[in-house]
Formats: C-alpha cells, sequence, structure tokens
C-alpha cells in the first residue's frame, strides 16, 4: 500500500473504535478530528447539540471567504444488536483486501481519507477555501445538518462545490429522494375487551390510519413525473413499525404508528401530509371523541429531509465527474444530507467510497481498492484549478 493509503486505514481503524451508535455520543471521535485537522493547520470551529453529547465538526483550510468546496460525512453509524457479526464490529478487521467493521463504508471511510488528504491540502498554494464538515445523527434524520447548515448562513459560509462521500462506489450521484419520518401516537379509553363499544381502542384506530397511507401509497404511484429517473419513480410510503395494547382482552388504549415517505418532488409531501391531516381532523378525532373526550392523536416529525434534486447546471457533478473519469451521473432511493446543502445555494454531487449494499448489514465494508479510488480522486482535487487556479 502507498503511504497515504495505510495513512488512512490507520486513521479508519481508530475511527471504528469509537462506537458512535446514534444513540450514543460522537465527542470523542470529533475531538480527535478536529485535533488532527488543527495539526494539518485547519481553522476549526465545534457545534454542539442541546444535549452537549453530540457536535458538529466544521473546519477549513485556505483564505476565509465564500467559494471553495466542502467535503462532508456524518460520523454516527447504525446499532450493531442482533446482527451477526463474524468478529467485533468496532475493531476493524483486513482481509483479502476488505476492511470490515461498523461505519468502514458507511461513512468513516470518506472521513478517514479526506482528513488524511487535509495535510496535502495545507501545503498547496489554496486560492480557495477546503471544508471539512463531519456531522452528528444522519442515521436518524440528518439532525447535525440540519443544524450546522443554518449555522454557516448565518455566518456567511456558502461553499461553491459540496462533495457527500455517503458509499456510491465512487459512482457519481446528482440526485436522491428525501427522507420523511413520522411517528403518530394515538390514546383512547381502556376497557374490557368483552365491552368495546364502550372504549376507544387506540389499536383499532392505529389501523384505520394505516389503512388510509396504504390509500394514499396508491396515489402517489399515479402523481409519478412522467420523465421519472428514481427507480421506482414515484414517491414511495413505508409503514416500519406498529404497536399497542397490553393484552388480547383489554381495549387497546395506546397504540403507535411510525412511518416515513420518501418523496421525488416538493408537492408529494403536502399532498399526503393534507390528506392525513384531513382523515385525522374529520373522521378520527371525532369518532374518538363521541366516546372519550379525552381521545387524542398526535404526531411528531422525527425528520424532514429535503432530497438532491437533479440540476442540469452542477458545478460539483461536472468537476467529480472529470476526476474519477466519469461519463454521466446516476440518481439513487436512498437519502443523505445533501439535499440540505443545495438549500443553501450550493452545487452538490454525492460520491464515497463503498457500496450502500454493504452499508447498515454485519460484516460491512470497504474495500482496500475503493479507498485507494477516494484518495486518488481527492488528490486531483488538491490540484484542481477549482482550488489552486485562479
Amino acid at each position: 500500500m502507498s503511504a497515504r493509503l495505510t495513512e488512512t486505514v490507520a486513521l479508519l481503524e481508530r475511527l471504528i473504535s469509537h462506537p458512535t451508535v446514534s444513540s450514543d455520543s460522537n465527542l470523542a471521535m470529533i475531538a480527535e478530528l478536529a485535533q488532527r485537522l488543527e495539526e494539518a493547520g485547519a481553522r476549526v470551529d465545534l457545534f454542539a447539540d442541546h444535549s452537549g453529547h453530540k457536535a458538529n465538526l466544521f473546519a477549513t483550510l485556505g483564505p476565509e471567504g465564500p467559494g471553495g468546496i466542502v467535503l462532508s460525512g456524518h460520523t454516527d453509524v447504525v446499532p450493531v444488536e442482533d446482527q451477526d457479526w463474524s468478529s467485533d464490529p468496532f475493531a476493524l478487521r483486513e482481509e483479502d483486501g476488505l476492511l470490515y467493521g461498523r461505519g468502514s463504508c458507511d461513512m468513516k471511510g470518506f472521513i478517514a481519507a479526506a482528513t488524511v488528504m487535509a495535510g496535502d491540502y495545507a501545503q498547496a498554494d489554496l486560492r480557495r477555501p477546503v471544508h471539512f464538515a463531519f456531522t452528528y445523527d444522519e442515521e436518524v434524520g440528518c439532525l447535525g445538518a440540519r443544524a450546522l447548515v443554518p449555522e454557516l448562513e448565518k455566518r456567511g459560509l456558502r461553499p461553491a462545490m459540496a462533495v457527500i462521500g455517503e458509499p456510491t462506489s465512487m459512482r457519481v450521484i446528482e440526485g436522491h429522494k428525501g427522507c420523511c419520518e413520522y411517528t403518530v401516537r394515538f390514546a383512547g379509553l381502556e376497557g374490557h375487551g368483552s365491552s368495546p363499544e364502550r372504549g376507544v381502542n387506540a389499536a383499532e384506530y392505529a389501523a384505520r390510519y394505516v389503512t388510509r397511507l396504504m390509500e394514499l401509497r396508491q396515489a402517489l404511484m399515479l402523481r409519478a413525473p412522467g420523465d421519472g429517473r428514481f427507480d421506482p419513480p414515484w414517491t414511495t410510503l413505508n409503514v416500519g413499525r406498529i404497536s399497542g395494547g397490553v393484552a388480547h382482552n383489554v381495549i387497546a388504549g395506546k397504540a403507535e404508528v411510525e412511518w416515513e415517505m420518501r418523496p421525488v418532488q416538493d408537492g408529494d409531501v403536502d399532498f399526503v401530509k393534507e390528506a392525513v391531516a384531513a382523515y385525522v381532523d374529520h373522521e378520527l378525532l371525532p369518532a374518538m371523541r363521541a366516546v372519550c373526550d379525552e381521545a387524542w392523536i398526535e404526531t411528531e416529525v422525527i425528520g424532514e429531509v429535503a432530497g438532491l434534486l437533479p440540476m442540469e447546471e452542477n458545478a460539483a457533478r461536472d468537476l467529480v465527474a472529470r476526476l474519477v473519469g466519469a461519463n454521466g451521473a446516476h440518481v439513487v432511493p436512498f437519502g443523505t444530507e445533501a439535499g440540505l446543502f443545495q438549500k443553501l445555494g450550493t452545487s452538490v454531487v454525492v460520491c464515497g467510497p463503498g457500496s450502500i449494499d454493504q452499508a447498515h448489514k454485519p460484516d460491512e465494508f470497504v474495500s482496500l481498492d475503493q479507498m485507494r479510488a477516494c484518495l486518488e480522486m481527492l488528490e486531483k482535487l488538491g490540484r484542481s484549478a477549482v482550488l489552486v487556479g485562479e
């Protein structure tokens, strides 16, 4: 391996050793990245969340001011419980050219590569800034990026381009669907199962709510754009979890539904939300409160993350395509933080090492070949006219 690849694998090993599951703190990993970037000469800012247990990192090399490029990745990983791993998921294992560990491809491999390359960028005659944005809680609603982007806007920091290093097998991705996640809670009136008419069965109303969602799922298929490039080309809707009740002979007093939609167009979000709200207000709640005035339905928005809209003009896409030798760009169904940076007015592309097919699974891995390709792309970026040209 080259010296740079060896250094990157060593850093990846350190990053994987930090068990940054979304439910836990990422501060130790952020502190290590901050130290390495400061040693490279970067100006580093940390932005803690309200709990003080999570933080975003934003660092800059080169001149102050607008423009330049941001290399972005999320520090959190998904849980490993109930997964059958062949080895410790938080200890990097190298075998047959593959680097195993939780977060290896999603997406600590990219973070390690970008951080190692900071040393090279610091030695270059940068005419425009190189930024590093490492966030928390992407896996549970892009919470970190949703907090970071407004902070950048407030400070007048608007990079011209952004590369989101999610695992794409180094393919150039110019678009993806959004992701909206909700938890809906139902409170009814418990009672004996022998007299269901005397209670308000929260589980039954949750079932009716889900039935309405399934009707809307069919309607969304008919709203698919005629020129859609996504697979499937329509906004999808999925019910992930239903829970409620305590026993088969008790009227369920509480129930809960977790669901999501992945919109291909902004209008679909309003279409679904307005239809659901009307159904709750005009049908479900009146029926529940006819028996119990204190019955209620509450919706918690877990996250509403914008998709990445394919744009006819996209400087970030065109740049990365040249760097990796790609002839075109693709769209994907999974979500990233890219749409949030696009809302900032930045041109955005998604491109990083590893396959999304490995993400979230036991024995997650990224290959050495993919890491080498990522480093080559980042090395070429450091020599590009975008950063060092007039």
